[in-house]
């Protein structure tokens, strides 16, 4: 007879020192990340025995395994852009629980303004001109520019406003000013957000992500760890992962995202609904991938995305907070942002995110937790639910 599978906590989290970083390697973010990571966990280094990363190195993640003095027996360096670490936390989730890992470190680190800044490399405007792409870089179709012709389409067949899409980012500015850590605390408005310099129509700077430095851990180990933690564990409930396409041309509707698969094996995988979920954490390189995964994620019917967005539902009191740390139009975004979607929605359930904690009725901290990470131009997704231990 098989053994039982056995359930799986994020039992660590950290974040490496973020925003402007100038003086630091992504290999001592990765590093700093993965220290403070551990000691948030309570457990030794010996413990750790799978390691997942990606984006750095030719052979990631082994050169990051290296660096950090770590021999790990499970690896993964799985890179669908900024849903990578969903998919690497359900690869984990599902490797612990088969027994295959007892603890498995995601960590991640990128100096992407600060090489910039210092002329060492330039901004992305493609991700290059081979394999499928070369049908369409061609036609000057940069990454941004796939993300506005989603929403204008979204617009055209749903109604949905320019409006509606700034109020994404002024609810996130709203949740940033409570985030001492976010790299844009100042309160915005409708207005200002739509008579700034246009991007890409119809989004203008303040619909598109900030670009920072910074890094993240996040320590998954099975449940006989759980008793050695110095915090409370949040177990993984259920994860679901999909990919869409890379083509626009093979994009079978551009209102929908790989969410609306990822989120129902997730949800069915966990046992709960949407309506159970107390805050959702959403990647958000843009506007409209907020709204548009709301809808596919079963927060609201697609189509009505728009209207959900409005009146502050998305701020930390209100109905479904979402990105509570200001996200990645806000508080920081150094690349594959996703990791961060998880530490944000660990330390809200654990009672940790101060000004910005989020409170149910009578004051109990949040049970249910979202995190979705998308990645390309929805060309992925990876969608993990977590429960307060």
């Amino acid at each position: 007879m098989a053994a039982a599978a056995r359930k799986v906590a994020i039992v660590g989290v950290a974040l490496s020192d973020c925003g402007r970083v100038d003086e630091a390697t992504p290999y001592a973010l990765h590093a700093q990340a993965a220290r403070r990571a551990l000691a948030d966990s309570g457990l030794d280094r010996s413990v750790v025995d799978g390691l997942a990363s990606a984006g750095l190195g030719i052979l990631a993640p082994v050169e990051v395994a290296e660096y950090l003095g770590l021999r790990p027996t499970w690896v993964d360096s799985t890179a669908v852009g900024g849903s990578t670490w969903e998919v690497m936390a359900a690869h984990a989730a599902e490797a612990i629980a088969a027994g295959h890992a007892n603890a498995v470190l995601l960590v991640y680190g990128s100096t992407a303004r600060a090489d910039i800044k210092a002329k060492r490399r330039t901004a992305n405007l493609s991700f290059g001109a081979r394999g499928p792409l070369q049908f369409e870089v061609p036609y000057g179709h940069t990454l941004i520019s796939k993300y506005a012709m989603a929403a204008r389409r979204h617009m055209h067949q749903y109604g949905t406003t320019p409006e509606q899409l700034a109020e994404v980012a002024v609810q996130a500015r709203a949740n940033a000013a409570r985030n001492p850590d976010a790299m844009y605390r100042t309160p915005i408005t409708v207005d200002e957000v739509l008579s700034g310099p246009m991007i890409a129509d119809p989004f203008t700077k303040l619909h598109c992500c900030i670009r920072s430095d910074g890094g993240g851990a996040v320590l998954l180990a099975a449940e006989e760890y759980v008793a050695d933690t110095a915090k409370t564990p949040v177990w993984i409930l259920g994860s679901g992962t999909s990919v869409s396409h890379t083509t626009m041309s093979e994009w079978e509707d551009f209102t929908v995202s790989p969410a609306a698969v990822s989120g129902r094996l997730a949800f069915e995988r966990a046992g709960v609904t949407p309506a159970d979920i107390d805050l959702a954490e959403i990647y958000d390189a843009f506007t409209y991938m907020t709204l548009v995964t709301l809808e596919d994620l079963g927060f609201c019917a697609k189509g009505e995305g728009g209207a959900f967005v409005e009146k502050g539902r998305l701020t930390i009191d209100g109905d479904l907070p979402v990105n509570t740390d200001g996200g990645g139009l806000s508080a920081c975004h150094p690349g594959m942002r996703g990791l961060f979607l998880l530490i944000e929605a660990v330390r809200q359930l654990r009672g940790e995110a101060g000004d910005r904690q989020v409170r149910k009725s009578g004051g109990r901290l949040p049970r249910l937790a979202v995190a979705s990470g998308t990645g390309g131009w929805f060309c992925s997704s990876g969608t993990v639910i977590l429960e307060r231990g």
